[in-house]
């Protein structure tokens, strides 16, 4: 038996049994985390650097760009730590910090794409109110308020798993910390329900986000089939569908992650639907919403030229100086 006071670590899933395998395993996070730091640091240039984006949806949107890279910092690193050097260890203040940073990110994230919702919501069903209720003061406080609430969110869930007896082991069957696999490891019925509890409370904060996100997309919908012509009905769709398909994303691998029933469990599976949510979605969203948005493409155009243009002056430079 062992006791969470003396536990200094816990032992996390191996993605593979082969040293191959393993390697193999490395490089595909690498390359994923490659691509999402180079995604996401462009979506945040060209929301910086282009003044046509410092609209409320380029605001969130930096922010969502900023969630993204943090659940990816948060569980690619060790993965690819534990791949290379054939390890499974994470000591228990690193699995922590884990829980507490993916909780913090994952919230934002969903609390900002019920914000996006409403942008969106906003521009095309009352668009003559669209300055006066997203005005720059109103978005610094909404996003302010998804940070603030993510950050006492993921405290308040850290705290109380952290503070609970853990007499049953330290294999954890997760490649990354997360909370239903260390309250398996719990031996305090009450600390165990109390958990439950919260987890309870912020499902229900997070269907009644949904509940808002679907009216929103019905008064949407409404609203552009209203629309006379084919070409407003189709830009209206065009602003919606990039926001549609990250929130389909997000919730759809999140809630089968933690609401599956026991019956499906597979540790294969388990692994999948985590790499899709904590991984494959924070890759994918800056993708996504650069596809359908022209303004992004047209600043994401503007400053691959600036840094091609950068790179020959670069270079004339360097030659010029060589001769």
């Amino acid at each position: 038996m062992s006791n969470s006071s003396s536990l200094t670590q816990f032992l996390l899933l191996a993605v593979a049994d082969r040293r191959e395998l393993q390697l193999l395993h490395f490089w595909l996070f690498l390359g994923i985390s490659l691509a999402a730091l180079l995604a996401n640091g462009l979506i945040l240039s060209a929301v910086a650097c282009d003044h046509h984006l410092h609209t409320p949806m380029g605001f969130f949107l930096l922010n969502l760009s900023l969630t993204d890279l943090g659940c990816i910092c948060t569980t690619v690193p060790k993965a690819m730590h534990n791949s290379l050097w054939d390890t499974t260890t994470i000591s228990y203040t690193g699995c922590a910090a884990q829980v507490f940073l993916l909780i913090f990110f994952l919230r934002v994230e969903f609390h900002l794409l019920t914000i996006m919702c409403y942008d969106r919501y906003v521009a095309i069903c009352k668009p003559l109110h669209y300055g006066t209720l997203l005005g720059s003061r109103a978005c610094a406080h909404m996003a302010a308020a998804a940070w603030t609430t993510g950050f006492f969110s993921a405290l308040l869930h850290t705290a109380n798993t952290f503070s609970l007896p853990l007499c049953q082991g330290n294999a954890l069957g997760q490649f990354f910390c997360e909370i239903p696999h260390i309250l398996k490891l719990s031996c305090s019925h009450s600390g165990y329900l109390r958990e439950l509890g919260l987890l309870g409370v912020s499902a229900c904060f997070c269907f009644g986000c949904f509940i808002f996100i679907v009216f929103s997309y019905v008064q949407i919908f409404r609203a552009v089939l209203g629309i006379p012509s084919e070409q407003g009905r189709h830009k209206a769709f065009s602003t919606c569908l990039p926001h549609l398909a990250v929130l389909s994303l997000f919730l759809s691998t999140a809630a089968f992650a933690y609401l599956k029933p026991p019956s499906i469990f597979s540790p294969s599976l388990d692994l999948v639907v985590s790499l899709m949510y904590s991984v494959v979605s924070p890759t994918l969203n800056p993708l996504i919403y650069s596809l359908r948005n022209q303004e992004l493409k047209d600043a994401l155009r503007k400053l691959m030229a600036g840094f091609r243009g950068n790179n020959k002056v670069r270079l004339f430079l360097c030659r010029t100086f060589q001769m």
